[in-house]
């Protein structure tokens, strides 16, 4: 039966099992960032800012950091320069991200892409791939009119597109993790219980080493 207990805050106390788990994975973390790649739309931000949360560390989004360094919006940098001059600007601020202090990072969709990009993340992080359905995708992106790419009269083809495009380049993060239309903890508990597998194996084989 779960723990329901309250905090003095008045809130629901995570049973000794999660906070076992959270405790686990960011000791074996030591200190790297959570990188999160995948489609725009499969929640990276909405679900890498409850992970962060729950780990202790920072969160960043690389668009608004993106923003802040150009004083413009995404639409705004594609719309004056093109895509080629925004990824470029793209790479540079994601390296700045991967070498400062540990958080947990979103990514624009297209950013592990790019090949210099996707190396980087590679070399800096651990690559969590949130994959999202085009149904998914698409009753997300909708809701929203500040998507570039999506700027066309047939946005779900653009959508099957990348889908097509991008899906085996995402498959190369250490990390694969279903999104799905369920509460965001849902998924940040799969991603935790992930981690930890992939974490601990990893320590085992280096003690081998």
């Amino acid at each position: 039966m779960e723990d329901t207990r309250l905090t003095r805050r008045g809130t629901p106390q995570r049973d000794a099992a999660a906070d076992t788990l959270e405790a686990r994975v960011a000791r074996l973390l030591d200190g790297r960032t959570i990188a999160m790649v995948g489609m725009m739309g499969a929640g990276k931000s909405s679900i890498g800012r409850r992970l962060a949360a729950r780990l202790g560390i920072p969160f960043v989004d690389a668009d608004t950091e993106i923003e802040e360094a150009a004083n413009a919006t995404i639409t705004e940098i594609f719309e004056q320069h093109g895509e080629a001059y925004f990824r470029d600007g793209e790479r540079r601020v994601i390296q700045r991200l991967l070498d400062g202090a540990p958080k947990v990072l979103a990514t624009g969709g297209g950013a592990f892409i790019e090949p210099e990009t996707r190396a980087a993340i590679q070399a800096g992080a651990i690559s969590v791939w949130l994959k999202a359905d085009r149904d998914l995708i698409l009753s997300r992106v909708k809701r929203r009119s500040s998507r570039p790419l999506l700027k066309t009269n047939d946005p779900a083809a653009v959508v099957d597109r990348l889908i097509a495009d991008r899906n085996p380049i995402y498959a190369e993060s250490d990390i694969h993790i279903q999104s799905r239309d369920v509460a965001h903890d849902v998924v940040v508990d799969d991603i935790f219980a992930a981690l930890d597998t992939y974490l601990g194996r990893h320590a085992v084989e280096g003690v081998g080493e």
